[in-house]
């Protein structure tokens, strides 16, 4: 008997006929729950019978989470280009998403990255974590598994980028940046798929109802900004604005601030506000959203 280590794990996305190979870290999850309906067995003639039966003929979304540290190589932009835009009628692109073990490949169908978390930390390697759902987690095979789809060529190196965070918002003064964060969103609901003649066909997990489509209620872009508050910009900390032009950038260690930015994302118009934080050091945060949350594919100008 052998064990199967996470560490050993390799996430391949298939989109378009595609198949690429996403270098995470260990931070990988997926899962699927299946649902259980309770109901009633005690009768009028036997109330002895206190506790509920349970039927299960369907299952919960499946759910799935990786991080992808950025490189200088950009083999990963695949991750961004699923988050961003929409396709095909207000719908997210949606891929097959294979992770294959020491022993198994497990398949995540019709899966959608619903959320993308970006923190700009100073002196810190740049990443993104992800998050997402699908319609059905199986066990496709072995760890010999042949993943369908067309190897995309990968680079030579995988070379991690170290950044800081270069921002600009309408005249504010951006300096003393102590760091910044992107969320990038998309609330989605899956569709009622439970019918009775279906139901009743239900023997086990290979003939379970799994949902198939879903409709988007919401998308948000949003974040924060802290700063160190020093006498530049002191009259900051209560501002508020409905209407901001907001350009963040990561630009690598050693370039200058006013270099492209190895990643860079344009919010126009932003609302925001600025509130005073406290503690050994006085700090400034302002929390931001977009306030046009269409072609968020174009909004990122670099990182492609």
């Amino acid at each position: 008997m052998s064990h199967s280590f996470l560490r050993e794990s390799k996430l391949y996305i298939v989109y378009g006929g595609n198949k690429y190979r996403i270098y995470t870290t260990t931070a990988i999850s997926f899962s699927q729950t299946f649902a259980e309906d309770s109901y009633p067995v005690k009768t009028l003639h036997d109330q002895s019978k206190m506790l509920e039966g349970s039927t299960i003929t369907k299952a919960n979304e499946a759910n799935f989470s990786f991080t992808v540290p950025l490189t200088v190589e950009k083999d990963e932009s695949i991750v961004l280009d699923l988050l961003s835009d929409l396709v095909d009628n207000e719908q997210l692109k949606s891929f097959d998403m294979y992770v294959q073990t020491g022993s198994s490949t497990f398949k995540v169908e019709s899966a959608v990255i619903t959320e993308g978390a970006f923190t700009f930390q100073p002196q810190d390697q740049f990443k993104v974590e992800l998050t997402g759902q699908g319609t059905k987690l199986s066990r496709v095979g072995d760890e010999s598994y042949t993943i369908p789809g067309s190897a995309q060529s990968e680079s030579a190196t995988r070379t991690p980028l170290l950044i800081y965070p270069v921002v600009t918002l309408d005249s504010l003064s951006m300096n003393s940046l102590l760091g910044a964060s992107l969320r990038i969103s998309t609330n989605i609901e899956w569709t009622p798929y439970e019918t009775l003649q279906s139901s009743l066909s239900v023997t086990n997990s290979s003939n379970a109802m799994f949902p198939s489509t879903y409709t988007i209620s919401g998308r948000t872009i949003s974040g924060e900004l802290r700063q160190y508050q020093t006498d530049n910009n002191i009259t900051q900390f209560d501002d508020f604005s409905t209407n901001s032009n907001l350009t963040i950038k990561a630009v690598k260690v050693g370039n200058a601030s006013s270099d492209n930015g190895f990643f860079q994302i344009n919010i126009n118009p932003a609302s925001y506000t600025a509130r005073l934080q406290t503690g050994s050091v006085y700090l400034q945060s302002y929390d931001f959203t977009s306030t046009d949350n269409t072609a968020l594919g174009t909004r990122i100008t670099q990182y492609s």
